[in-house]
């Protein structure tokens, strides 16, 4: 295990996924936080609409655009999302899910492990007190 605590992990993984969406969508999100519980490591952004879809979502016709856009593109760039959470955990990722609220501008990125991960981490820095 490469990493030295769960926050830095947590962190680089914020980091890669936003920068990951920053060239597949043009723009980032505000905010990302990333939760590494048991065997799943899940990211939160917020702030992930981009000027076009919030105009869009105001209407319901909108709304429903925006997410299966939104949908779309993870489904064709699930392979890559994965990769990038394979190569800084070295966990296999069993399966991944993915949501977006056009309500609030939020997104959640979701993936499976094949590992506890936290237990991992744990054990290869017992101190690390988290």
């Amino acid at each position: 295990m490469p990493y030295t605590t769960k926050k830095k992990l947590e962190a680089d993984v914020s980091e890669a996924l936003i920068k990951f969406q920053r060239e597949l969508i043009g723009r980032g999100p505000q905010e990302a936080k990333t939760y590494i519980m048991r065997d799943m490591v899940i990211t939160r952004f917020k702030g992930v609409l981009t000027v076009e879809e919030k105009h869009l979502v105001e209407r319901d016709d909108g709304r429903k655009l925006v997410k299966h856009m939104r949908q779309l593109l993870r489904e064709m760039y699930s392979a890559k999302y994965e990769e990038i959470i394979e190569g800084l955990t070295g966990c296999k990722v069993l399966s991944s899910h993915s949501d977006i609220s056009t309500k609030t501008g939020e997104r959640i990125e979701m993936f499976i492990m094949d590992q506890d991960l936290e237990r991992l981490m744990e054990a290869a820095c017992p101190s690390q007190g988290e």
